[in-house]
């Protein structure tokens, strides 16, 4: 990993870069041209599949999984025997390791719901709070399985109170959905599933097909195509977020253990190519040995090659010269993850202004929060902690306002209403509140 010197020089090197979903390596363009005959765009692509899919519904979902992932498949929907044989395929310790993640996840979003949603009614004014009514979940697969992602998003959905879960998952090249996954969405309570992936699998929980019924909300990370995807038909439906590459800074001191600090940085490098593995120190020593370290663990990793390209690409370690330095330049990151591995770590914890998840300590690693602390592992990436925040039991939530005024209450706001209103020069608006407070005018 290089290492930079300086608060400047830090600063410099997390420069994030705009977004673009327009570049894509040579590969995955000439998959387009395979697949549509022509050089396209990925906005391209996705606009040509959600219109397809919105006319042609489960035709065209089919189609285009045929197509893209080179599956045919007679229907879209999973049935109850899939989830039936999918326990016996799973390695029973999977499944205590699953059952025990979705207590705590669910255990977190139930204190979530007690603790920042509630409703009230004050002198008039108030406001409800429901649960959507059905929600769909995009879960990651094809080539692998994500069992986590199903829990971590349905699980927040179900302790809401939404009526229906929906999970949308792309089969493998066998047709199948791999079990765990299956395995998972049945612990979370998912009701109904479906075996398709990409952005046609938005397109069809966003405008409803024949096998499809239409959702309010989707959720859950996936490529870039639906990451577009769910760009296209926010609007149409609410949707949890844009997620881009996985990212974690760690901030460390002399105290920390470089051994942990290179386990960390490793498990966030092995994700995907794209991911930023980051640490900022206050130690040249400690940068010096976690760099050791990392070169010295990497070999050995199943997914060297993905960790290797990270690293290389978007890693680094920046010294600077206190904790003030270190703190701002993640509050000026914004990333995903932070972890604190520093002394009397939770005395930061108010200085960091964003940040998807804080992780205090070297007990309280990042990979826990993949999988089964409690909160949920869908978190803003990109920068986007300024102003977003992880999935949780508000999202799934909406409120509408109560205005239940007395006559008096009336009789005293509508001089002022009435007055805006003329101003803005809509009479029917100062008619109809200057009937409740001038005598004498019909009602």
């Amino acid at each position: 990993m290089k290492i930079v010197n300086g608060f400047e020089a830090g600063k410099s090197a997390l420069q994030r870069g705009g977004v673009t979903f327009d570049q894509l390596p040579p590969e995955v363009q000439q998959r387009i041209e395979d697949t549509f005959g022509r050089d396209l765009t990925p906005t391209e692509v996705v606009n040509r599949i959600i219109a397809e899919v919105r006319d042609k519904g489960d035709d065209a979902v089919m189609d285009f999984t045929g197509r893209i992932d080179k599956v045919k498949l007679k229907s879209l929907s999973i049935p109850e025997s899939e989830f039936r044989r999918a326990y016996d395929r799973v390695d029973p310790a999977l499944v205590d390791a699953l059952n025990i993640a979705a207590e705590q996840i669910r255990v977190f979003h139930q204190i979530q719901l007690l603790h920042s949603v509630k409703g009230f009614m004050e002198q008039g004014l108030g406001q409800l709070v429901r649960p959507l009514e059905r929600v769909g979940v995009y879960v990651p697969g094809g080539t692998a399985s994500y069992p986590s992602t199903v829990l971590m998003s349905a699980i927040p959905a179900r302790v809401a109170g939404v009526g229906e879960v929906v999970m949308a998952t792309p089969p493998g090249k066998d047709g199948e959905v791999p079990p765990s996954t299956l395995v998972a969405a049945d612990i979370a309570g998912v009701d109904l599933s479906f075996k398709m992936g990409g952005a046609q699998a938005i397109a069809a929980l966003a405008f409803g097909t024949r096998s499809v019924p239409r959702v309010d909300m989707i959720c859950g990370p996936g490529n870039i195509f639906v990451s577009l995807a769910k760009k296209a038909v926010f609007g149409e439906v609410a949707i949890d977020g844009i997620y881009g590459p996985t990212e974690t800074v760690i901030v460390a001191d002399d105290s920390a253990s470089p051994r942990c600090c290179a386990a960390d940085l490793l498990a966030q490098a092995e994700h995907d190519a794209l991911s930023a593995a980051i640490m900022i120190t206050t130690s040249p020593d400690l940068a010096a040995q976690v760099n050791k370290e990392v070169e010295s663990r990497l070999a050995s990793l199943e997914r060297a090659e993905i960790a290797r390209r990270s690293l290389d690409a978007r890693g680094c370690i920046i010294v600077v010269d206190d904790m003030e330095q270190a703190i701002e330049l993640v509050n000026i990151y914004a990333p995903e993850h932070m972890a604190l591995m520093v002394r009397d770590a939770s005395s930061h914890i108010e200085d960091i202004r964003n940040a998807g998840g804080i992780f205090i300590g070297e007990s309280s690693p990042e990979v826990l929060g993949d999988y089964n602390a409690g909160p949920s592992h869908v978190m803003p990436t990109g920068g986007s902690a300024r102003f977003s925040s992880p999935l949780g039991v508000n999202d799934f939530l909406k409120t509408t306002s109560v205005v239940a005024l007395s006559d008096d209450d009336s009789r005293t706001l509508g001089p002022a209403a009435a007055a805006i209103a003329r101003m803005e020069g809509l009479t029917a608006h100062a008619r109809a509140a200057e009937l409740r407070f001038k005598k004498g005018d019909e009602r």
